[in-house]
């Protein structure tokens, strides 16, 4: 296992993209706390899959910086990694430049905190009639 927390980071979100949770999960310490979008806890990384599955008919990162957190040593680090989502809602139209920040937290080269936010419920909102139409920021795609 890499001992490099930003290549450990990105090799897991390499890994979790093909989808491959199984070997995904060798990056994970036991018990790690997932914490996934809308505060919802889970147990095991097959329980992202799982979501993603039914929330997109597919969906990848555009992965575009990871930044570890000043102090990081070998027994822990903070990784903070983001970019933007793309893929396919459910019904086969396709987004892009949804926005996602994921936190990590590793202790001895495995993910024991992992955090996952995006624009992924307020683009479903605004799809669906739900909320306001605003301006999106020009750097937005």
């Amino acid at each position: 296992m890499m001992q490099d927390p930003k290549a450990l980071i990105e090799e897991f979100l390499r890994v979790i993209m093909i989808p491959d949770p199984d070997a995904a999960r060798v990056f994970m310490a036991p018990n790690a706390q997932i914490v996934f979008t809308g505060g919802r806890a889970m147990s095991d990384i097959r329980e992202c899959s799982a979501f993603n599955a039914g929330r997109y008919r597919w969906v990848k990162k555009r992965l575009e910086r990871t930044d570890v957190v000043e102090g990081a040593s070998d027994d822990e680090a903070v990784v903070y990694n983001c970019g933007t989502l793309y893929g396919e809602w459910p019904d086969g139209t396709p987004f892009a430049g949804n926005r996602y920040v994921d936190r990590y937290v590793l202790r001895h080269g495995k993910i024991v905190e992992m955090a996952v936010w995006n624009d992924s419920a307020e683009r479903m909102l605004l799809r669906a009639g739900l909320c306001e139409t605003w301006p999106l920021h020009p750097a937005t795609p």
